[in-house]
């Protein structure tokens, strides 16, 4: 059976998620709780609007498990629905049904029956908005003029005062709009809120005083040597990600003092990935070239222990949301969209494709080098 989310989060994995999330985790720390990338969490928090489902809950004269485990042995053993009944105190009528609405005696089987009543179970009961196309319209107006789901809902209750059919909870119209896929407000409506969030969140979920991406150990670019800021040495490098179209992506590395580039072939944007390309890159790359490498909060390099530990290579962070401390990388990406531009596949390149490309930019006269090439 196909599951939700990428690639294949288990039942007992969904309900971590949900309580890490109820809990007040934000997307990465949960992704990296479950080892999964923060896409596969967005992707199960938004088919249900980010709001938690609740758990099934069985009543008590529904049968259980344990009871269609036994109606399945009788049929096995050739039982009789009385006697079946009889060893689960239960009317042969109940088992009876049990056994007729799931095939019959020739085809029963206990797990199909229980994963039926389940699905059953969590069949949504149709919300007042769905049966009343009136009363939804209304809200949708409203929510179009930036209404909030509680001043509508107010306002309902002053206009329609004794109609229960023309009122509605401002939680009801919060669950519609965040729930796209029940269908009932159009999806864009969540952007007419006030916080313009795609997923509600709860009061738990706040990333004051953190980095959006928590990488363990990150060190400051207030850190790196003086040496680096002021260009004085060669081998301290600047890095960062190409992003190209079909999710692919190139990894580029700049020396600060003689630009000279470098570009990295990489077949995803895991941490395993990207760690793994550098060290086998820095590999082939002269020694004085290993001195630090500046890279920004992307969780592509949360592994930078492990390549620190392989290169020798002290690793930086730059501040989020400051792409000028990386001013030398970021230039020469632009250069290099020249030769790549934005929605190429760059999948559809080799490395000594990719090499000849930044070979071209390394031999162009440069105005910060007064027109010189690289040395």
């Amino acid at each position: 059976m196909a599951r939700l989310g990428r690639p294949g989060m288990s039942d007992p994995m969904k309900e971590e998620l949900w309580g890490r999330w109820r809990a007040g985790e934000s997307i990465s720390v949960i992704g990296r709780a479950l080892d999964k990338p923060p896409g596969s969490v967005f992707t199960v928090l938004k088919h249900h609007g980010g709001i938690a489902p609740k758990r099934p809950v069985s009543r008590a004269d529904h049968l259980s498990v344990d009871e269609r485990e036994v109606i399945s042995r009788g049929i096995s053993a050739q039982l009789s629905f009385r006697a079946i009944a009889a060893s689960l105190g239960r009317s042969a009528s109940t088992v009876s049904r049990e056994v007729r609405r799931n095939g019959g005696r020739d085809v029963y089987r206990a797990v199909a029956a229980q994963e039926r009543a389940d699905d059953q179970r969590k069949r949504p009961k149709q919300s007042l908005l769905a049966r009343n196309p009136i009363l939804r319209n209304r809200v949708v107006d409203w929510l179009e003029q930036e209404w909030s789901p509680q001043q509508i809902a107010r306002r309902l209750r002053l206009e329609h005062e004794g109609d229960p059919d023309m009122m509605v909870s401002h939680e009801t119209i919060y669950r519609s709009v965040y729930t796209s896929r029940w269908k009932l407000i159009p999806k864009a409506m969540s952007k007419k809120l006030r916080t313009g969030r795609p997923i509600r969140k709860n009061k738990r979920h706040s990333v004051k005083g953190q980095w959006r991406s928590q990488i363990i150990d990150a060190r400051p670019i207030t850190d790196r040597p003086a040496e680096a800021e002021d260009r004085s040495v060669i081998g301290h490098l600047e890095g960062d990600l190409i992003v190209g179209g079909t999710s692919s992506q190139v990894a580029t590395l700049v020396d600060r003092k003689t630009r000279y580039l470098t570009v990295v072939q990489l077949a995803d944007r895991r941490t395993e990935t990207v760690v793994a390309g550098l060290i086998e890159r820095y590999a082939t790359m002269p020694e004085t070239l290993h001195r630090s490498l500046t890279w920004d909060r992307g969780m592509e390099l949360a592994d930078h222990r492990v390549f620190t530990t392989a290169t020798g290579v002290d690793v930086f962070f730059a501040a989020p949301r400051s792409p000028w401390q990386r001013g030398t990388n970021e230039n020469t990406n632009k250069l290099l969209r020249q030769y790549l531009p934005k929605g190429t596949n760059l999948a559809a390149y080799s490395q000594t494709e990719l090499d000849a490309i930044a070979d071209r930019l390394n031999n162009r006269p440069r105005k910060c080098l007064g027109y010189g090439s690289i040395p």
